[in-house]
Order: structure tokens, then sequence, then C-alpha cells
């Protein structure tokens, strides 16, 4: 029975892209199912960190920091340097609004947990990728609540303990089982599961992609203008976060600059999909969902760029 089991964890892994881009439009297209399965979104987030974390092997994670300077300055940048950033700007732009909002918490939050694999599908540093993404996520609850909520003054209809208290659980109880996780399994049998974990985490973002989605149909057709509009914020908001980075990071090498670039520019949303109340702004919420297009998009419409930079650099 686990034999069939594991080879379609197998499949699903090899053929993620595919399923990836399907979980999305699935979504959009099928309310009834986004609807039903956006009432589970906080458990499958739960799931997919697990899932994610207990491919990453702390000890190997430690090894990587043999440059901490450069790690925590990448850390301050995205954490901290990034929203103060985005907040500038919206204010300079004269923004206001849910759209307004929704982007200053998108440079709030965490390197995706996506962007190691990401970085190394087109080349660049991998590994720098994989210590950013592991330390912004077990750091964001208590950057993330102060700079949207305190700072900045956003609504989000919670109190700032109540978004740190709601955060830290969804990162925590992760760590915690995959640390379980990894005892019991042991490094051995791991391993040899580590395709069909990397499959299994393919099927649950699809499932995270079908609740994305809820009400974005309705909003589509109601207010087209408004799901554009947003759209192209969250790509502008994406290339612009990106490009900051790398341009703010070039002293430390090419490949490290624009890796840093990828991880500012994909932030892991599906963590305030998951802990932000129901009374929460729906368009704050919308825009969020919006975030996935350019999250799943933009490594590979950048990567012809990051091709011709390393060509020249060569």
């Amino acid at each position: 029975m686990l034999l069939p089991l594991r080879l379609f964890l197998e499949w699903s892994a090899r053929h993620g892209a595919a399923l990836l881009a399907i979980g999305i439009f699935v979504g959009l297209l099928l309310p009834p199912l986004a609807a039903l399965l956006r009432d589970v979104m906080t458990p499958t987030v739960v799931v997919l960190m697990t899932l994610v974390l207990l491919r990453v092997d702390p000890v190997q994670v430690l090894s990587y920091l043999r440059r901490p300077l450069l790690v925590l300055t990448l850390l301050l940048w995205l954490l901290l340097a990034c929203p103060m950033l985005a907040w500038a700007a919206v204010r300079a732009a004269g923004l206001e609004g849910p759209l307004a909002a929704g982007l200053v918490i998108m440079a709030t939050g965490c390197a995706a947990t996506s962007s190691p694999a990401f970085a190394r599908l087109v080349g660049l540093d991998g590994e720098i990728a994989l210590v950013a993404a592991v330390l912004s996520t077990l750091l964001v609850p208590f950057t993330a609540p102060p700079l949207a909520l305190g700072l900045m003054g956003i609504d989000l209809a919670i109190s700032l303990q109540g978004l740190m208290i709601r955060l830290a659980l969804v990162v925590g109880l992760p760590l915690l089982l995959s640390i379980l996780l990894r005892r019991a399994l042991g490094p051995g049998r791991l391993a040899a599961w580590g395709p069909s974990v990397d499959g299994a985490v393919v099927l649950v973002v699809v499932l995270y992609g079908f609740g994305v989605m809820d009400g974005m149909q309705a909003k589509l057709l109601a207010e087209p203008g408004f799901v554009l509009a947003g759209l192209a914020l969250a790509f502008l908001g994406s290339f612009a976060l990106n490009l900051a980075t790398a341009l703010a990071l070039w002293p430390a090498g090419a490949r490290v600059a624009l890796s840093a670039g990828l991880l500012s520019g994909n932030r892991n949303m599906a963590l305030y999909l998951a802990v932000l109340p129901a009374a929460t702004d729906r368009d704050i919420l919308l825009f969020f969902a919006l975030c996935q297009f350019p999250l799943f998009l933009s490594p590979f419409l950048l990567r012809p760029v990051y091709r011709r930079i390393g060509a020249r650099l060569a």
C-alpha cells in the first residue's frame, strides 16, 4: 500500500509546476471548492510548513552561517528596511486604501519557504536563500506585527499581541512537529522518502491554491478594475523589492545580491492568510491572494535576466 502512495507523491514532485498552476486556476474557476478549502486554511498552512521544515536539516542551516554579518544584514533588510521602504513609497505616491495597506504588509512578511528551490532553479545562491528563508520565518512573529499594527497603524481587526501570538503558533507548531518527526523517522528513512515529502508539499500547496482563491471570481466579475490594479501592484511590489534589495546588497557580491533580491520579492503570504481574522478587510486578503501570482511566476519570468547578468559577470 505504501508503494503506490510513494510513487504518486514522487510523481507529484516531478510535475509540481503544472500542479501548482492548476491549483490557482481551479480555485478561481470553482468558487464553492475555494470557499470550502478557505475554511481549513490555517491547518493547511501548518501542515505545509511542517513538511517544508521536515526537509530542512537544522545542522545544515547552522553550517551555512559562515558569514554571520551578511546573514544579519540580510535579515535586517528583509524584515525591517523593506517594510519601511514600502511604507515610504506608498506615502510618496499618495496611495491609500486596502491595496496600499496590503503592499506594506506584504513587505513585512518573511521570505517564501520555496525561495531556496527558486534560487537554485535560476542558478543563484541556494545556501544563503535557505538560511534567510528559515531564519526570517522564525523571526517574523516578532517583527511584522509591530510594523504593520504599531508603527504603520494598519487596522487588521486584531491586536498587536493577538497577531504576534497567532503567528508564533503557526510558525512554532510546525517547527516542533518537524523536529519530533525528524527524530522519529531518522535521517536514513527521511532521506529515502525525501522526494515523497516534496510531492506531499506540492499537493498541500495545491490545496492552499484552491482556498486562497476564495472570493476572487466574484471580485473579478464585480470589480475587474480593482483585481487588475491589485495584480499589477502585486507584480510591481515584488519586482521593486527585488531590485531595491539587489542594489542595496550588491557590495556583497552579484550572486548573493541577486539571491537576496529574489528572497525579498517573494514573501510568504500564507502565514497572514492563516492567522488574520475574518473581520480583516476582505480586499486586503484578496490582495494577498493576488500576491501568489508573482510568487509562482517571477522566478521563471526573471530567469533570462539572471542568466544574462551571470553571462556578463562571468
